[in-house]
């Protein structure tokens, strides 16, 4: 089993930016590939950036290229994602998402673990 949380979230005034914070619990940590999904309010939840096990290959959804950098640290069990330049619909609770695959993946289904979510609330 993998625990997840999140932080990091808050409120920022549009074209600031956010770092957020995902701590996984165990051992295994650098096995899992992970990522992070967002959900916006009457929206279904969506992808936005993925990382492999090492760290060396990454993938973001298009609305964040540029924008948003996703990096992890094994050492530290931690996945972090940074924003800038944020926007009002960014607005989102982000989740990360761990699953036991090495390759980075983009389908909701490809994940095992998920954290409870932190909210991100851009001011315009």
């Amino acid at each position: 089993q993998v625990q997840l949380v999140e932080s990091g979230g808050g409120l920022v005034q549009a074209g600031g930016s956010l770092s957020l914070s995902c701590v996984a619990s165990g051992r295994t940590f650098s096995s899992y590939a992970m990522g992070w999904f967002r959900q916006a309010p009457g929206k279904e939840r969506e992808f936005v950036a993925s990382i492999n096990w090492s760290g060396d290959t990454v993938l973001y959804a298009d609305s964040v290229k540029g924008r948003f950098t996703i990096t992890r640290d094994n050492a530290k069990n931690t996945m972090y994602l940074q924003t800038a330049n944020l926007k009002s619909e960014d607005t989102a609770v982000y989740y990360c998402a761990a699953h036991r695959r090495r390759f980075t993946a983009t389908e909701q289904s490809d994940y095992d673990y998920w954290g409870q979510g932190i909210q991100v609330t851009v001011s315009s």
